[in-house]
């Protein structure tokens, strides 16, 4: 039997304040599902391309009233694009527009970073193998996996200046102003017809950037554990329709950021999350919604923190792709 993914769903490139993770799968009218942030293990079939747009919505709980320049919301659009090489191995590029705002409203918009993606598919069937080119859906039950890297360059604008002349805080600006690098690995196992266990683990090094007023800032690398269940709750062959419902847990411990050589207080910390999502699929173009909320967090200097990771008011998340 062919590959019987015949829809897809591309999680790519989320940006939590000023910082970037990717999570990427697909997922089909029939076959294992994939959940909204954790990264399933299936493949792009060889040959075909997968459009994908993202829209998040944050809003940001401020601990004073005084005007100190920290974000207050943000809104995400990424768009990729991405393609398989094989039926073990896929690329992805995706570039992000982000609009930063502060607390008086005031902030910049514009392209960010552009990211690269490399993600290789293996499963175990009396064995590890590289992920086949035709799989039943018996063989779609093996537990599959995926090790994936991505790249991204400072192609985006990190000297955005105020009207004054002084540059936005470097947290507001387009651009890391360097590199940076995440690796990961995902892991997949469907259970008959309408329950699929997703889990993946990740790590994101950010190096440090220079901005042309002379300073430096190297954001706080990100290591990252998520596990999700996606379950099947409708599916209509004959009109090529699908609703999936998916709950997940998604852990970050955030590193410290050092600004000018020195590590900055009220950064970083550890945040447990729960992402709550519903999913469509029809014929081959994908749709999901969900929300995302911080239910646990131990942040450095907690009652210090603004406009960052575990201070969420409202996170909401829109996905539209197309596979052709």
């Amino acid at each position: 039997m062919k590959k019987v993914i015949a829809g897809g769903l591309l999680s790519t490139v989320m940006m939590f304040a000023h910082h970037g993770v990717a999570s990427l799968g697909i997922a089909g009218l029939e076959g294992p599902g994939a959940p909204l942030e954790t990264t399933s293990s299936a493949m792009l079939p060889k040959g075909k391309f997968l459009a994908y747009m993202r829209a998040e919505h944050i809003s940001y709980t401020l601990n004073t009233s005084a005007y100190d320049e920290e974000m207050a919301k943000h809104q995400y659009f990424t768009y990729a694009l991405g393609y398989g090489v094989s039926s073990y191995f896929d690329l992805y590029l995706s570039l992000p527009y982000f609009t930063k705002k502060d607390e008086g409203n005031v902030g910049t918009s514009g392209f960010h970073d552009l990211k690269f993606t490399g993600v290789l598919g293996f499963k175990y069937d009396d064995g590890f193998m590289l992920t086949p080119e035709n799989e039943s859906l018996d063989d779609l039950e093996d537990w599959h996996f995926t090790s994936f890297f991505s790249l991204s360059l400072p192609t985006g604008n990190s000297n955005i200046k105020k009207l004054d002349g002084r540059l936005y805080d470097y947290g507001l600006q387009q651009s890391f102003a360097s590199a940076s690098f995440m690796f990961g690995l995902s892991a997949t196992k469907w259970f008959g017809d309408r329950i699929t266990l997703v889990f993946d683990g990740s790590y994101n090094i950010f190096l440090e950037g220079r901005y042309s007023d002379g300073g430096t800032m190297e954001f706080g690398n990100e290591m990252r554990f998520n596990t999700a269940l996606a379950y099947k709750v409708y599916a209509n062959s004959d009109k090529k329709l699908r609703f999936d419902a998916t709950v997940e847990a998604n852990y970050l411990n955030l590193g410290r950021d050092v600004e000018n050589g020195i590590a900055q207080e009220a950064t970083g910390g550890d945040i447990l999350y729960t992402t709550l999502g519903v999913r469509v699929f029809y014929q081959n173009i994908s749709a999901t919604i969900g929300v995302k909320m911080p239910v646990w967090k131990d942040l450095n200097e907690e009652s210090l923190q603004q406009g960052a990771e575990g201070n969420e008011d409202t996170r909401v998340i829109f996905t539209l792709s197309a596979l052709f």
